[in-house]
């Protein structure tokens, strides 16, 4: 199993401290930040966008893993290049047949480019650009809100995509959004999913540090 990384998403964190927020996890060991943006209109939420990402990059070192939920995406990805995103993902049911050139785009401003498919869009839509993509985002609940229940059925797909992942011979990360908790993360990973997102696991834990020891299954 590869070594987990634990990608901790500011949707759970204190909006009103979010400076203190992304630093406090870079003291507590995780991976990378995630910054969920949601248009209220490819999603029912709607969050923060292009001026919270660089924002909140004066604020932390780690990959900015900035995952859009919004409608024509295309149009936004270098203003959120700019901005200092490392991780610019998109979802495959926004972008249709644009999922590859968006990608390319991507990757063309010197970002790590990220596929994402919902619960109930087959693997194949991630396959089908594996190429172009540095990221595979697997959806664990349909997107808007935090503190859902995983849906145990994306198991299947995060087993497939990680297989073909190993035949092509590429660095890919395959990446798990929603309903991650200390006791499913493990067993995610063994799936073949080597980055956990997770947001009220971490925000809402005690002592954030042991959280995301547990979450990597050190503790």
């Amino acid at each position: 199993m590869n070594e987990i990384k634990i990608a901790p998403s500011i949707l759970s964190a204190d909006f009103a401290k979010m400076g203190e927020e992304v630093e406090s996890l870079g003291r507590c060991g995780a991976d990378w930040i995630h910054v969920d943006v949601m248009d209220g209109v490819f999603v029912p939420n709607i969050t923060f966008g292009i001026k919270m990402v660089a924002d909140i990059r004066r604020h932390t070192a780690l990959p900015l893993d900035v995952h859009l939920m919004i409608v024509e995406p295309w149009k936004y990805i270098e203003r959120f290049a700019e901005a200092g995103a490392d991780y610019i993902s998109v979802h495959a049911e926004a972008c249709g047949k644009k999922t590859g050139e968006t990608l390319k785009a991507i990757r063309a401003l010197g970002k790590k480019a990220g596929v994402v498919v919902n619960p109930n869009t087959p693997a194949s839509a991630a396959l089908d650009v594996l190429e172009d993509a540095d990221l595979v985002v697997v959806m664990g609940v349909y997107p808007g809100f935090g503190g859902q229940k995983y849906i145990e059925s994306v198991g299947e797909k995060i087993a497939a995509l990680a297989a073909e992942i190993r035949r092509s011979g590429r660095k890919i990360e395959l990446e798990l959004d929603g309903g991650v908790t200390e006791k499913n993360a493990v067993s995610i990973a063994a799936l073949g999913a080597n980055v956990l997102v997770a947001g009220s696991a971490v925000f809402g834990a005690a002592d954030r540090r042991a959280a995301v020891a547990r979450l990597k299954g050190a503790e």
